[in-house]
């Protein structure tokens, strides 16, 4: 349930309604707008009686949230959540940041050499694994703290942040510590005690969509990072599992204006993983720019002929800079900027 201030409300108004729900056994959230207050009631089972609440000074009405996701949904929050990351890059807003390097850290060369790459081109925050959930046991798991230890190594080198993914709720603090983003995997995205730890972690989170979830399941799992108490969340769309081999998944790009209807967390787009193919890969971060993604997650190697992993979906270091250049035009044309390196702001 949203309890909904009056225009002017008072803080004391504010803090008695909170005070009530708490009394009443729930959680408040307050949650200040533009124009007016509202406190969401956190627990309830759905028979919340608005009575009590509806009299109190300074509200205006209550209003039942349907959605069985509720913090994430637009009912909660109707103004898009901008997720503020360091050196002044933004997700949600007007600008479009794009994520771009390697699948995996395989060397402290190779990273490097991807870092400095994808931050020619304009890329704001460098993508890479140290941890790998990969489909067979036998195939490059990732370096680990050593990974961790090189993509430390390219943020201080070229000023990237860094986005990298936490596989289990145990290695969850050692990433991070070093990621500016600690990105939920898509075989993690209904792992729970993952998502709670991550709620807690302190650092925005990067929620990929599952392999065949549905967008309700993917919001679902956005209300576990949510009602653990953090609001940093960006989705992710990386493509479903269907029965048609021509690409490496489905992807969706209908769920990136499906998902600003109904919540107003910010999704970013992976048409790396959307494709499987070297050569889909520019032409649908053209689409899903276009479709109002806010933001890219691009895999782009020194050498993808070399890659341990995903080489075949990788790009050149000269094709990324051939979709930065495209991406910045379709922005553009909608109203949109692409987002650029700190040091390139002043």
């Amino acid at each position: 349930m949203l309890v909904v201030m009056r225009h002017g409300a008072t803080e004391e108004e504010i803090q008695q309604v909170a005070a009530v729900i708490e009394e009443m056994g729930y959680q408040a959230r307050v949650m200040p707008g533009r124009q007016r207050t509202t406190v969401g009631v956190v627990g309830n089972d759905g028979r919340v009686d608005p009575s009590r609440l509806a009299g109190l000074a300074g509200v205006q009405e209550c209003l039942p949230v349907t959605r069985p996701y509720k913090q994430v949904s637009r009912e909660w929050r109707q103004q898009p959540t901008v997720v503020r990351l360091a050196g002044g890059v933004t997700i949600g807003g007007d600008e479009v940041p794009v994520m771009a390097g390697p699948c995996s850290v395989e060397t402290e060369a190779q990273i490097l050499a991807a870092a400095h790459a994808v931050r020619e081109a304009g890329a704001t925050l460098l993508r890479g694994g140290a941890y790998k959930p990969r489909s067979s046991p036998y195939s490059f798991q990732g370096l680990g703290r050593k990974g961790l230890a090189f993509l430390a190594k390219a943020r201080e080198a070229t000023g990237l942040l860094i986005v990298t993914e936490a596989m289990d709720p145990e290695g969850l603090d050692a990433v991070a510590e070093v990621a500016d983003v600690v990105q939920i995997g898509a075989r993690n995205m209904q792992n729970y005690s993952l998502l709670k730890k991550a709620g807690r972690c302190g650092k925005p989170v990067l929620l990929k969509r599952g392999l065949a979830a549905t967008i309700q399941e993917l919001l679902l799992s956005a209300e576990y990072l949510l009602a653990e108490g953090n609001p940093e969340v960006i989705l992710c769309e990386r493509g479903v599992r269907t029965f048609d081999p021509a690409t490496r998944n489905l992807f969706d790009l209908a769920a990136i204006p499906a998902v600003h209807g109904l919540s107003h967390l910010p999704i970013i787009a992976d048409p790396s993983h959307g494709t499987g193919h070297r050569d889909m890969v520019i032409p649908m971060a053209r689409a899903a720019v276009a479709a109002g993604a806010d933001g890219l997650l691009v895999e782009v190697h020194p050498n993808p002929e070399r890659a341990l992993s995903d080489g075949a979906q990788s790009l050149y270091p000269a094709q990324f800079a051939q979709l930065m250049r495209e991406v910045r035009l379709i922005a553009e044309a909608i109203g949109r900027r692409v987002a650029e390196p700190a040091e390139m702001r002043a």
